[in-house]
């Protein structure tokens, strides 16, 4: 389970060979939920999109 993140008690990862469509996982405690990643935005959703696409900006060039 490759580490992307970790935040708030959050973990956040993605499986090798897990099948499409592209998604990560998130892990709180005993929780899990699998996200699909998908660049179209809502209007309700398009602030925490920009968040989204904030982080992937901030952790690209940590991950490398």
């Amino acid at each position: 389970m490759p580490e992307i993140s970790r935040f708030l008690g959050i973990v956040i990862f993605m499986n090798w060979g897990d099948l499409p469509p592209p998604h990560f996982h998130a892990r709180y405690g005993a929780f899990e939920i699998s996200v699909e990643i998908e660049l179209a935005l809502s209007a309700a959703s398009f602030r925490s999109g920009l968040c989204v696409l904030y982080w992937t900006g901030l952790t690209s060039t940590s991950r490398s």
